[in-house]
Formats: structure tokens, C-alpha cells, sequence
């Protein structure tokens, strides 16, 4: 039995079909992260997964039960799937541990474990509305996990972030999974919030389910340049690229390829790479991002040699 499952569920709207007949499995303890452009579906999935949406048809099943729908029950939501939208809300004027304690399912110790957890345990005596945007989400969050779910859902939950809170929400869950067990899935748009967290990914683009797989295999063999785009830097190497097809020994049919940036390598030995000039060089912090110019084509390498300038001649080579 599936932990969860999908059985072509789509979904209209006013402005059209927003997600066409999309099924997929998910097993339980993994971490799933749904990508893609603006209004490819994302939010919308993961609101018929927990229950506040209606699918058009199809159906989804959790632990082996029909998730029903907003239509076909009096209260939204199912009680073993939380869901935190983009546009969470705390009560004003109330002390967090109120609003905690109301959510509770859980012993003392658990749920002193939760708000460890979510680094809420020195907020529990501050009203609502003496907390900042990152820590109201984190208690939104620990509101959500008193009450026990299996399966945590949520929508964006690095936006509107500024690093130090993006830095605490990761972490906070990483142990949400490592410590409480709990499956996630969540919609994200920035490979430095999603490819470090994530066993899993779901790629949508206009509705449609266009690839799913390992984060690895996702980023290493992108379907199109438009996975490649939502997973990070890459290079084309064009069909009419004959001497870098020729060179690095790549495949000379007709379908172009797509290269990650640090799959390049400059190289000291000259004859063993391709002559290319350095136009841009970018800091990126822990490494840079150099483009460059060979007779065919741009390339984008990623490295961390700090001694390239401009107008260097280098040698590229395969890794």
C-alpha cells in the first residue's frame, strides 16, 4: 500500500484547466519538493492533496483511504494531513502558548519536542503580535505538528524569508523529518531552499506532470532546458557544436545536450581540453561563475580558482 497515491486528478478554474489528470506515488518518510514556473499547478496540488481543493476528477488516496474533497465533506482537510499555505494566519493579541495549547494532541514531552524543533520554545510567552514574519510561520508550523500529522504539506515556505530565517526554517525541517519521522512535501522555486533537502521531486509545468525522480537524477538528466532552468546553471551544447561533441566525446546525434556547469573543468594540459576565452566572471561566494567563449558556442563554468581574469585564454575539459 502507497503511503500517498494520485489517480489523474485535474482540476478547472475559471481561467482554464490549471492541472491535467497528474498521478503519481509517494512513500512514506521521504522528502518531496514540487517544482516549476508560476502558475504550473503547484499550489493547487498541494491543496487537493490535503483536502481544501475539489480535483475535477480523479481521486487521491492517503494510507490507503479517498481524501475527500471540500464538496463531499462539511469541514475541509483531512486530520492526518497538515497543510501550511503561503498565507498563514495567528490570531492577534494572544499568547503563543494559547494558541498552541488549543492545537494539542500530544503529551508534555512531545510537544516540548516540536517546539524545540521549530525554535519556538522561548517565543511560548510573547503575544502574536510581538513576533516577527519567520517566527509567526514557525509557530504556525508547530501549531500544525501538536496535532500529530503523518503527512506535512507546505506551500512556499522560504518566501518573504530574509536569510537568517531562511537558515532557521531549514533546519527546522530537516529535524522535522530526521527526528519526528513526518513524510514532507513542499512547493519551493529556488534550488539553494529545495536540492539540499529534498529525496524527491515533481516537476509541473502548465498543469502537467513533465518529470518526476531522484533529486540527482532530476538535476544530472534534466528532461528539457526547462527542468534544467528550475534546478539550476546549465549549458546547451547545440547539435552544430561538432569540435566539443568531437573533443569530449559526446553524442553527435541531433538532440542538443545539457551540461551543469561544474561538469566543466579548466585544465592545465591544453591539448587535452577546448581553447575558450573568459568573458564574465561572477562571485558567487564559494565558488565563481565564469562564462566563456569558444569557436562554437558560450559555456558557463563554475569553479573556484580565483586566479582567472577576463580575457584569459583557457583549456576546457570534461570532469
Amino acid at each position: 500500500m502507497n503511503f500517498l497515491r494520485a489517480e489523474e486528478i485535474s482540476r478547472k478554474e475559471q481561467t482554464g484547466t490549471v492541472l491535467h489528470k497528474i498521478s503519481f506515488t509517494i512513500d512514506q518518510h521521504k522528502k518531496t519538493a514540487i517544482i516549476g514556473e508560476t502558475g504550473s499547478g503547484k499550489s493547487t496540488l498541494l491543496k487537493i492533496i490535503s483536502g481544501h481543493a475539489q480535483p475535477e476528477t480523479g481521486k487521491v488516496f492517503y494510507q490507503g483511504e479517498k481524501v475527500w474533497g471540500p464538496n463531499e465533506q462539511l469541514i475541509p482537510g483531512h486530520p492526518g494531513i497538515a497543510y501550511l499555505s503561503q498565507h498563514f494566519e495567528l490570531r492577534n493579541n494572544y499568547f503563543v502558548h494559547e494558541i498552541l495549547d488549543y492545537a494539542n494532541k500530544m503529551s508534555d514531552k512531545e510537544a516540548d519536542k516540536i517546539f524545540k524543533i521549530c525554535q519556538v520554545h522561548h517565543l511560548l510567552k510573547r503575544k502574536t503580535d510581538q513576533l516577527s514574519g519567520g517566527e509567526k510561520q514557525r509557530i504556525a508550523l508547530s501549531r500544525l505538528l501538536v496535532g500529530k500529522p503523518s503527512l506535512l504539506l507546505l506551500d512556499e515556505p522560504f518566501s518573504n524569508l530574509d536569510m537568517p530565517h531562511k537558515k532557521i526554517i531549514r533546519t527546522v525541517l530537516q529535524n522535522i523529518s530526521d527526528d519526528l519521522g513526518t513524510t514532507c512535501m513542499l512547493v519551493s522555486h529556488d534550488p539553494e531552499d529545495f536540492l539540499p533537502w529534498a529525496d524527491h521531486m515533481m516537476v509541473l509545468k502548465e498543469g502537467r506532470l513533465i518529470q518526476q525522480g531522484t533529486t540527482k537524477e532530476i538535476y544530472l538528466k534534466p528532461h528539457n532546458e526547462y527542468v534544467a532552468g528550475l534546478t539550476g546553471a546549465y549549458n546547451i551544447i547545440a547539435s552544430s557544436s561538432i569540435q566539443l561533441r568531437n573533443k569530449w566525446e559526446l553524442p553527435l546525434g541531433g538532440d542538443a545536450i545539457i551540461l551543469r556547469p561544474e561538469k566543466i573543468n579548466i585544465t592545465e594540459i591544453p591539448y587535452n581540453g577546448i581553447e575558450a576565452i573568459v568573458r564574465k566572471i561572477q562571485f558567487h561566494g564559494h565558488y565563481f561563475s565564469i562564462l566563456t567563449e569558444t569557436k562554437e558556442q558560450e559555456l558557463i563554468i563554475h569553479t573556484q580558482n580565483d586566479q582567472i581574469n577576463i580575457g584569459d585564454k583557457i583549456h576546457l575539459s570534461l570532469q
